[in-house]
């Protein structure tokens, strides 16, 4: 992970995150270095689920048309079940670090499956809390994991966007 670097911007809503993608696939941020988890659980008596067509992923639920959009854009996705945060939808990168991790069965220090998935992407342990909370409280993160070059390109862009915070972890 030496020459990778990571930056995680929360947003309040899944409104303000999409608005931060667009911005940086309008700047030609490379869309297979972001990642997006969010919570959509709350379908009062509307079907939940999803399925994949080919390489086109169709999902159902509150948010449908906003997970639609951005599973057109970015690449991979999952719904998973986070003991302690309840459901969420990943889409980006990032699902191939959790399911890596769920695959070796190696969840560290008592972390969550997200948790440990962030952590293996160079979050510091002591940041990953925050995260979940953030989940918790039914807001997204926006993941942009790669060179460090890159990263701090879509730190400047994500800046200007109306997250509710955002942090730069550099390449050790």
């Amino acid at each position: 992970m030496s020459n990778t670097s990571s930056v995680v911007s929360v947003y309040p809503n899944h409104t303000d995150a999409e608005a931060a993608i667009k911005k940086l696939h309008q700047a030609g941020i490379d869309l297979k270095t972001l990642s997006i988890v969010g919570k959509d659980y709350h379908t009062e008596e509307n079907a939940v689920g999803y399925y994949n067509i080919g390489d086109r992923m169709m999902y159902w639920g509150k948010l449908g048309a906003f997970w639609g959009g951005i599973w057109g854009l970015l690449f991979g996705s999952a719904f998973f079940l986070i003991p302690g945060i309840g459901p969420l939808v990943v889409a980006g990168p990032l699902v191939q670090a959790i399911v890596a991790v769920l695959e070796g069965a190696v969840v560290t220090g008592g972390m969550s499956a997200l948790g440990a998935g962030l952590f293996s992407i160079g979050i510091p342990e002591n940041s990953i809390l925050q995260y979940e909370t953030a989940l918790k409280a039914d807001q997204f993160l926006l993941v942009v994991h790669g060179s460090v070059q890159e990263v701090a390109r879509a730190r400047a862009i994500l800046d200007a966007t109306n997250s509710a915070s955002i942090d730069h972890y550099a390449a050790a």
